[in-house]
């Protein structure tokens, strides 16, 4: 009886954890979404799921490697827009560029040459670990991203007492 039991259990957590991981693994068809135009291309930004996914932020970059005077704040001007997926309320990310590249002016007379990724400011988004971010971006690039996490605890503001006159 108690090897039936403990069979029977390993099983169940065996089946839960396969569950647990398809989850986390499943991809998410992206087929409804428009295909990139000529000199775009698509890209798919997927996470896993978490039991926190709401105490999360995505930041994502376009840009690429290049070579950069190793002393100067290079940034890749361009701009994001968000576009829904009309009948499915999904979004979707467009970025373009024109490919310039402005930079600081500082003169750094020791700074040695370095190859770095130029990247675009950034894009702040949810994080939503059941849903794929579908970005285009101009052939050429690429895109980058951070996570976010919140910390659970909260912290109370203070308040300041005003004279009165």
């Amino acid at each position: 009886m108690k090897s039936t039991l403990t069979g029977g259990m390993l099983l169940g957590l065996s089946l839960l954890s396969s569950l647990a991981f398809a989850q986390t693994t499943q991809k998410v068809d992206i087929t409804p979404f428009p295909k990139a135009e000529k000199g775009m291309k698509q890209v798919v930004i997927e996470v896993p799921h978490s039991n926190n996914d709401a105490n999360k932020k995505i930041e994502i970059f376009v840009g690429k490697s290049m070579q950069t005077d190793g002393c100067n704040r290079i940034w890749l001007s361009g701009q994001f827009s968000k576009s829904e997926l009309k009948g499915w309320g999904y979004d979707y990310l467009t970025f373009k560029t024109d490919g310039s590249t402005p930079s600081t002016n500082m003169a750094c007379p020791n700074a040695a040459p370095k190859n770095e990724f130029v990247k675009s400011q950034g894009y702040f988004t949810d994080y939503n670990g059941r849903m794929p971010i579908v970005l285009y971006i101009p052939d050429g690039y690429e895109a980058k991203f951070r996570i976010y996490k919140a910390e659970k605890d909260l912290y109370s503001a203070q308040e300041i007492m005003s004279k009165s006159k």
